[in-house]
């Protein structure tokens, strides 16, 4: 498939409000329901790349950086950044809103990766995603440095293989 699809026609916005059953003993949204909401905004910007199913092949990096509270509106963000084969990174930031104290803050951010599936689950090529704006060209030439990461840190490549980790880890194969 050698169609182009655009990091903008993936952007989902799902709005959340952190109710009594979402919390934990300190009135704080529970982490697994926040992980549930970013997996559930994630897939459909991943199906919205590709429009196929998709499933979920990681969650890299989920950060806690500020506690969401009981009656907090929560905003999820998510769009897709990169397209590989059958495979896509999803990058997801995570706001909470005091509706009252009119105080709003960002959260959480996270990259997400799925593949896209056809009925029998196996992989199928998807579009390639050509990013427009700055953030979306910083996030898309990034990607493939974490797609390496992501494979190394699982055993699925050879540390030596990941050509755009090199320069990170001042890795020099040819001594």
């Amino acid at each position: 498939m050698s169609t182009k699809k655009f990091a903008k026609d993936s952007v989902t916005i799902m709005t959340e409000m952190v109710l009594p059953n979402d919390t934990n003993t300190l009135n704080n949204l529970m982490g697994g329901k926040l992980m549930h909401w970013m997996d559930v905004v994630a897939a459909i910007a991943a199906q919205k790349h590709s429009n196929r199913i998709v499933v979920t092949a990681s969650a890299d990096s989920i950060s806690f950086k500020e506690p969401i509270n009981l009656g907090n509106v929560v905003t999820l963000r998510s769009q897709v950044t990169r397209a590989f084969n059958s495979s896509m990174e999803v990058f997801i930031e995570v706001t909470a809103e005091d509706i009252p104290a009119s105080k709003k803050i960002m959260t959480h951010r996270a990259f997400f990766t799925f593949v896209a599936v056809d009925h029998n689950s196996k992989p199928v090529r998807i579009p390639d995603l050509e990013p427009e704006t700055p953030e979306e060209i910083e996030l898309f030439e990034g990607a493939l440095r974490r797609r390496q990461l992501r494979l190394v840190l699982a055993k699925r490549m050879k540390p030596e293989d990941a050509v755009e980790l090199r320069s990170i880890f001042n890795l020099d194969i040819t001594k």
